[in-house]
């Protein structure tokens, strides 16, 4: 039966979810709001399931199995719940797909945000390992270097702030100013010292709308840029945007208690790279934060 999909998507979709145990065809595609970067649909069956859709008509390079590969590894570490992979399209096939779970939004309940706020401290473990992930992922649509390194500065640098100004010089997409980022470059590893800065697994794109209240108003996680970094760094961006109240702050440092500097030095620092990414995709809007930041870290030194 068709349902408005392209027959190959449709195709793929059927096979995959009869390799997943889930043998029956398609019988409803509904749109689904949300993401700005691909197509995004709720699938029924004859069985009467509902599947989560994310598909591109070109081949969205690696960007589905990224996303699939940061899902499992955030359900590995038992924290929030993420929705199950079911399966995702190769790198080069057009057009691309990624089918998961579907999680149906619900009301938040009265602890929602304790929930989550201690749930982010459970995936943020310290865990023995080297900073970054094995392969490159994406932040949004933009490419996210990886690599693993011992060294958090070096990685917060050549991986995180380096390429993002590299792609917003290349973009004349910032003013001048250079002498200031080779500065920071420079007063990295001082800025970092003694933080005990362990390696946690990170979301990677912890913000407000990555985030909702399931069926039973449970939080969930979505849309991860997952690597293993300072844990800090998820709740630099969670207060960069906004949305997460206090409530979720307390439930977190009540597991992980805050660290000295992160308030005066790093949370800024952190911030730079998110503002940076939105530099790249959004344009001139972010430059002037982008700026005050850089210099509100500057003025530690």
């Amino acid at each position: 039966m068709s349902v408005g999909l392209p027959p190959q998507l449709e195709a793929s979709v059927r096979d995959c979810l009869s390799d997943a145990g889930h043998p029956t065809e398609v019988v409803e595609a509904t749109p689904v709001s949300g993401g700005c970067i691909h197509q995004s649909l709720r699938i029924s069956t004859a069985l009467g399931e509902s599947f989560f859709l994310k598909w591109s008509s070109a081949p969205a390079r690696d960007a589905f199995c990224a996303e699939a590969n940061g899902l499992e590894a955030l359900a590995d570490l038992g924290g929030p719940r993420v929705p199950e992979v079911i399966g995702y399209s190769p790198p080069d096939d057009s057009p691309s797909w990624l089918l998961l779970e579907f999680v149906p939004h619900g009301p938040e309940t009265d602890d929602y945000w304790e929930a989550l706020g201690q749930g982010i401290a459970h995936i943020h473990r310290p865990r023995p390992e080297p900073y970054g992930w094995a392969h490159p992922n994406y932040i949004g649509s933009l490419p996210q270097a990886n690599g693993v390194t011992e060294d958090w500065s070096e990685f917060w640098w050549t991986r995180r702030l380096l390429p993002q100004l590299t792609t917003a010089r290349e973009g004349a997409r910032l003013p001048g100013g250079w002498d200031e980022w080779e500065l920071l470059e420079a007063r990295l590893p001082d800025l970092m010292a003694g933080a005990g800065l362990e390696a946690s697994l990170l979301h990677g794109d912890l913000w407000s709308g990555n985030v909702f209240a399931g069926p039973s108003g449970e939080p969930i996680l979505v849309d991860p840029a997952v690597y293993r970094g300072h844990a800090e760094v998820d709740l630099a961006m969670t207060e960069l945007f906004g949305g997460f109240p206090n409530s979720f702050y307390a439930a977190y440092w009540s597991v992980r208690p805050p660290m000295d500097g992160y308030r005066e030095i790093r949370r800024s620092l952190y911030q730079l790279y998110p503002l940076l990414v939105h530099v790249n995709l959004f344009g001139g809007s972010y430059v002037g934060a982008t700026y005050r930041i850089l210099r509100e870290v500057l003025s530690q030194i």
